[in-house]
């Protein structure tokens, strides 16, 4: 549990403006459609839950962070189990000016991503690399065989009770030669402290 005076830009960085509960009904995912055979956008609805916790210590590093919960629903299966999750965590390191999302998805790929950051910023960019031992990309044997994440860049801008974001996973599938840039995007609305 945070205390009351960590709550504070100093530590949390741009991250404290995220605490709360988040919708974003204008979600738009482009990849690849196995039952078609061929990419295209798929528009999703997105609920993402953001907590504090901190500070963490590793030795002299002090991280301070948010505790994720993530998911996404096609704008036509509203009703329906989401066709997406993500758990994990958002990090700032205060002294390191470094930010950080650390997050697994079911299909078996976890991802730290991360970047350098002001504390007062308002936009902030995370990347990850396959075979990168600080930000780097994991993912079972299947996906490693099939359809690799090579690379992951994520762009973050934050305004008033307002956030969005634009996600690049490239992929490296076996059934084509070029690599496949599946991306994301959304504009997310606070419903809840």
């Amino acid at each position: 549990m945070t205390a009351p005076e960590d709550l504070t830009v100093a530590n949390f960085g741009p991250l404290l403006s995220l605490v709360g509960t988040w919708e974003g009904h204008g979600g738009v995912d482009f990849s690849y459609h196995h039952e078609e055979g061929e990419t295209g956008d798929t528009s999703y609805f997105e609920r993402v839950t953001f907590s504090t916790f901190g500070p963490v210590d590793n030795g002299n590093q002090h991280l301070y962070g948010l505790d994720y919960r993530m998911a996404a629903w096609r704008s036509d299966e509203l009703d329906q189990d989401p066709f997406h999750t993500e758990i994990g965590y958002w990090l700032f390191d205060p002294d390191a000016k470094q930010i950080m999302r650390c997050f697994m998805v079911p299909r078996g790929t976890v991802v730290i991503a991360g970047g350098d950051c002001e504390a007062d910023a308002t936009s902030f960019n995370m990347s990850a690399e396959l075979g990168s031992t600080t930000y780097g990309i994991l993912q079972n044997k299947y996906l490693a065989d099939n359809a690799s994440t090579v690379e992951y860049t994520l762009s973050i801008t934050i305004g008033d009770d307002e956030w969005s974001y634009e996600e690049d996973s490239v992929l490296k599938m076996s059934i084509q030669d070029d690599l496949l840039h599946h991306t994301d995007r959304n504009t997310l609305k606070r419903v809840a402290d």
